[in-house]
């Protein structure tokens, strides 16, 4: 099996949507699980949409795990599902788990897989807000709350 897995899925993800699988020689596993929130940068978000590149935004996600994985730990896999179309508050929008044999590793390459597909994956966002309006978001880096990787 590919130690790197990219999947699309119409519509909210699910924890189960992962699996099980995992590698005996690899004692840690780290999750990140994007949720859609109710409020972004003080307007009330009631729901957004997803549209994905999916051709292109496999082959650049493949690329970032790569990356992490030369960078920090080879033998890491890593597993990453994106959701498209329409979500509403509360639904998860995007998965990573990664498993590496120690956690130090496994936690800085769950972060840089979601930092760089921040960034770099054609992956495009709308909101739609409360007041009837709806905007498309710029991807960008990290979160102004956020710290470098």
């Amino acid at each position: 099996m590919d130690p790197i897995q990219i999947d699309f899925k119409e519509g909210p993800l699910n924890i189960d949507d992962l699996g099980t699988a995992s590698e005996d020689t690899h004692g840690a596993e780290a999750w990140f699980m994007g949720k859609v929130r109710n409020l972004n940068h003080g307007r009330t978000v009631k729901s957004l949409s997803y549209d994905i590149h999916s051709q292109l935004a496999h082959k650049v996600l493949k690329e970032i795990c790569q990356e992490a994985q030369s960078r920090w730990e080879e033998s890491a896999k890593a597993w990453v599902m994106h959701s498209y179309g329409n979500l509403k508050v509360g639904d998860i929008s995007v998965m990573i788990k990664v498993t590496c044999p120690h956690r130090d590793e496994s936690f800085h390459i769950c972060r840089y897989i979601i930092e760089e597909l921040k960034k770099r994956a054609p992956i495009w966002k709308k909101e739609f807000y409360s007041d009837g309006e709806s905007e498309w978001l710029k991807g960008h880096a990290l979160c102004q709350h956020a710290t470098s990787v």
